[in-house]
């Protein structure tokens, strides 16, 4: 194992003071820290990660790990190895930004406007950098690290199509392993479970046909708009008449649009939004009813509709394995009273397509309530997908820390 300290206090900040951080990386944060902040002032959206991934590339390069591009489009993977083990595992961090635009104006503000790095993938790819550069100069583990470096997080499948592109074919590993920073969760703190996670996530699109004709004679057409409110109403009552009351399920109609002026009853109305759930078997029972209803609605008002309904994003399903080896690193760090319990959620996760492939965990790490940010931020909350959000630097010796940690237990050096 390499060197861990309880840094005095005025070297660190509060929420970090009893945790069991690596000197060296805290030593070298500060480097990181403007790595970080400089990804954030130039975010790049879903496969157009090209400068984000450059930097990647050459700090591994500095670094002395061999690098493998292309993946995914824009993906960059690392290649760490040490001893002479077969065993390997992958650490995977995410690149991109959101198509957003940022409220703050402090110095490390996105340059680009329309685009922010408002999830803070930029924070996830420096903690996963700090702790490459730490495994790079020690070495002391036995096998191989595979520095997953993931574009197109946000809506883009970004693991699916690394995973198409060869990624667990190219590098076989037997574990795989995801982080994501969460506000709320106080810094210092992480949160891991076993079983779903995060749901998945799936559009729907429904246009509903009539006839349009002038709005003074209505009998004369077929209006598609009070259709389709039923269809919305009705929508509501396949979770609460439908599912059983204990599966957890979203529906949201979040996008209407029908007509181009008020004295005109339109053709269509086209509906659409987002349904998210932790089974397949409460998914099949909501697209059937979805349909059910669009269509026989329509029906009984004379029209017909088109009906889609896109499967996107899987559930996350961690593995009771990987999740109980990373609580124990976690434990090892913070103590075991700051491990919680991760909270379902209907958020969803691209590192779904990733654990059906391979074991692996993906876990939270606190990014406080947002008194880090610094004079200058939106007046938002500093949560995720919000305009005033930034990503914490305090995580970055934590963040880095657990992962070299991680390597470390699934990876120990052989006993002489």
């Amino acid at each position: 194992m390499s060197e861990a300290t309880k840094l005095p206090r005025e070297q660190i900040t509060d929420g970090l003071q009893h945790a069991a951080l690596i000197a060296n990386i805290v030593a070298n944060i500060a480097g990181i820290r403007d790595l970080r902040r400089d990804i954030h002032a130039h975010p790049e959206l879903r496969f157009e990660e090209d400068r984000t991934a450059d930097l990647v590339a050459a700090k591994l390069g500095d670094w002395g790990i061999p690098v493998h591009r292309g993946l995914g489009k824009t993906g960059v993977i690392g290649i760490l190895k040490a001893g002479n083990s077969e065993r390997a595992i992958g650490l995977r961090a995410d690149m991109d930004a959101l198509p957003m635009q940022e409220q703050n104006r402090f110095d490390h503000a996105s340059r680009h406007p329309g685009k922010m790095h408002g999830c803070g993938h930029d924070g996830h790819t420096a903690m996963l950098l700090a702790a490459a550069r730490y495994l790079a100069e020690h070495r002391n583990f036995d096998g191989t690290v595979y520095l997953i470096f993931q574009p197109a997080e946000e809506e883009g499948g970004g693991a699916n199509e690394m995973i198409k592109d060869g990624l667990f074919e190219r590098f076989p590993m037997q574990a795989v392993y995801g982080m994501h920073n969460w506000p709320g969760l106080a810094v210092g703190q992480f949160a891991i479970s076993e079983g779903p996670v995060m749901a998945s996530s799936n559009l729907f699109r429904i246009v509903v046909r009539g006839k349009g004709c002038h709005a003074a004679l209505p009998h004369l057409g077929l209006d598609p708009v009070p259709v389709a409110a039923q269809i919305i109403t009705a929508f509501q009552t396949i979770l609460t008449r439908n599912a059983h009351p204990l599966e957890n399920g979203l529906l949201s109609v979040t996008m209407l649009h029908a007509g181009e002026a008020s004295n005109v009853i339109a053709d269509t109305c086209e509906l659409a939004g987002t349904v998210r759930g932790f089974s397949s078997e409460l998914l099949d029972l909501i697209e059937r009813r979805m349909e059910e209803i669009a269509r026989y609605t329509c029906l009984a008002h004379g029209m017909d509709c088109d009906f889609e309904f896109t499967r996107n994003y899987p559930t996350t399903v961690n593995h009771q394995q990987p999740v109980a080896v990373a609580r124990r690193v976690m434990a090892s760090i913070v103590g075991e009273e700051q491990v919680l319990p991760q909270q379902p959620t209907m958020g969803a996760e691209d590192f779904g397509f990733m654990l059906q492939q391979t074991p692996g965990c993906y876990c939270f790490i606190g990014n406080g309530d947002g008194d880090h940010r610094s004079t200058g931020h939106g007046a938002g909350p500093c949560t995720l997908h919000n305009g005033s959000y930034d990503f914490n630097d305090e995580l970055l010796p934590l963040g880095a820390t657990y992962w070299v940690r991680l390597v470390e237990t699934c990876l120990p050096e052989k006993l002489e």
